[in-house]
């Protein structure tokens, strides 16, 4: 795998494990959380389930593009390429969806997409 692809690995994990304190732990404790991964100060106690899970999915996640990275360096290459593109592939499209759906997040859809996308390009072009 490129150089590149693998910088952008430990990105990708490093923001999604950034992330999922935000979202499982601090989202209604800290009312700056919200400003920064919604745009709004408002709480929403009645998605607090679905956030904490939202959280520990980025959690995994990040624990794929590891995975991927240490296998990479174990030697394990079909193992690496396989787990870093598709991780890299979820996390294009959760990006994407994020932007269709609500593109006032944008900042949140590039951090998740970009990284994947970045991976996608230089590996499969």
């Amino acid at each position: 795998m490129h150089i590149v692809s693998q910088v952008f690995a430990l990105i990708a994990a490093a923001v999604h494990v950034f992330v999922w304190p935000l979202e499982s732990f601090l989202y209604s404790r800290r009312p700056w959380v919200r400003e920064f991964l919604t745009g709004s100060t408002a709480d929403a106690p009645e998605v607090r389930l679905w956030r904490f899970n939202v959280g520990f999915y980025n959690l995994f996640l990040a624990g794929g593009m590891v995975a991927g990275f240490v296998a990479l360096h174990l030697g394990h290459e079909t193992v690496a390429r396989s787990l870093i593109l598709y991780v890299a592939a979820f996390m294009t499209g959760g990006g994407l969806m994020l932007f269709v759906s609500e593109p006032r997040l944008w900042r949140g859809a590039l951090s998740q997409a970009v990284p994947g996308v970045v991976i996608l390009v230089a590996e499969l072009v």
